[in-house]
């Protein structure tokens, strides 16, 4: 297959030198300056980036891109609108946290349109400060980055970072040659990259635009993203989420409420992945999976929130009703807000069970993800983590629940900001 090399020194150069010969190539300075903004002045997505079109399941896409450019992270929530008719229907997607002076596209599909000429409004942002550390995950702008005449991109990413990430992903804008034509990721499952390792990755874009594609932009690293869905179980809300190279729609659960039927979707030419998150009703759900009524191979794991995890590999260019049954009936009881494992730790550390350093790993968790958060938190190595021993007497009465999970948050918040446990 004919390919073109992406120019290294071109796509490496800061987007403010580029401004006055090529606009929209990554769109910073120029954009903000020039191009109407829908914003909270700061957080905003431009308009030449956000866009409706069919895909090639004849499925209505809408793409954009958010940019960030406070000197802090923000969670960004963006409500996406489409006028169907007479009818408007809105979607909320709550993104993954942008970093400062970060961007990250998003996609969102609207299966239950039916016109053929909906029109998309303008849509809305707001946002939350959050705390963030950068992913230290970098796109090769080398002579292995590049476009083939099918539309489609390879090339390399590179953990610089002193720590393992996992689950990462990369999102990409698709540029015709005058205009944004869609947002992408990598097509391949990779569960983990060491530091310093070099792993491939490939994109394709939609099939009914791979023969307008110019350019890629916009490389954005993230080490989650998820989408939401919520389907009626048993009288009530069933919420749960999937990470895939494919696409879902549809998702309801027969009358007894244990086996989840929902539509896939996979355009692509390349086999990719999907990987569904069920909150746990018994802790003791035994899942099947089939494809078309088809048995299809998985691996059924626990995460360390107490999540149940379904994953398979999806095929290329296939789709079908995929059925996923096992579920108790009922709904899920409320998840605690911090997992059983660091209460666990919490008892071991203070009956001297196991080391400082093992229950602050816990308590650094809790920052990681974002379940207990401070103005700023300086992030140092193990080596140098600290945790005086009279802590133990609060960790104590909170694992005896003499005191709730959120009072115990906020005298770790507390201890943390003043620098009494060092983390």
């Amino acid at each position: 297959m004919k390919n073109q090399q992406l120019d290294s020194k071109i796509l490496s150069i800061p987007s403010r030198n580029l401004a006055s010969k090529i606009p929209i190539l990554f769109g910073f300075l120029f954009v903000m300056l020039f191009v109407p903004q829908l914003a909270f002045a700061d957080v905003y997505i431009p308009l030449h980036e956000y866009l409706g079109y069919f895909d090639s399941n004849g499925i209505y896409t809408v793409v954009g891109n958010v940019k960030n450019t406070n000197n802090f992270g923000v969670v960004p929530t963006i409500t996406v609108s489409v006028i169907d008719d007479s009818k408007t229907i809105s979607k909320i997607i709550n993104h993954v946290p942008l970093g400062p002076e970060k961007e990250i596209p998003f996609k969102i599909k609207f299966p239950e349109l039916l016109s053929n000429t909906p029109i998309l409004v303008n849509p809305e942002i707001t946002f939350q400060k959050a705390i963030t550390h950068e992913i230290p995950i970098q796109i090769l702008y080398d002579k292995t980055l590049i476009k083939y005449n099918d539309g489609h991109i390879t090339g390399r990413i590179q953990n610089t970072g002193d720590q393992t990430i996992f689950y990462p992903k990369i999102y990409a804008v698709v540029h015709g040659y005058e205009n944004v034509l869609d947002i992408t990721q990598n097509i391949e499952f990779i569960e983990k990259i060491e530091p310093g390792e070099i792993l491939d990755f490939s994109m394709y874009p939609d099939p009914a635009i791979t023969q307008d594609v110019f350019y890629y932009s916009c490389f954005a690293p993230v080490d989650t993203t998820v989408i939401p869905i919520t389907a009626k179980k048993n009288d009530g809300n069933f919420d749960f989420r999937y990470d895939s190279g494919a696409w879902y729609s549809a998702a309801k659960f027969d009358e007894s409420g244990t086996t989840l039927s929902i539509r896939g979707y996979n355009s692509y030419p390349l086999e990719t992945y999907a990987n569904f998150e069920f909150p746990p009703i018994s802790g003791n759900e035994k899942f099947s999976v089939t494809l078309n009524d088809e048995p299809v191979d998985f691996i059924q794991s626990i995460d360390e929130m107490g999540f149940w995890h379904v994953a398979f590999t999806v095929g290329p260019t296939s789709q079908g009703t995929l059925k996923i049954s096992g579920f108790d009936k009922g709904l899920p009881p409320e998840m605690p807000k911090i997992p059983q494992w660091i209460k666990t730790n919490a008892d071991w550390w203070v009956n001297n069970q196991i080391s400082d350093s093992e229950f602050l790993e816990g308590i650094d968790f809790l920052f990681e993800k974002q379940i207990a958060s401070v103005p700023e938190r300086d992030v140092i190595a193990e080596s140098q983590w600290d945790v005086p021993s009279w802590v133990k007497i609060s960790t104590e009465w909170w694992h005896e629940e003499k005191i709730s999970d959120d009072e115990f948050l906020n005298i770790i918040e507390n201890l943390v900001k003043r620098k009494i446990i060092v983390i």
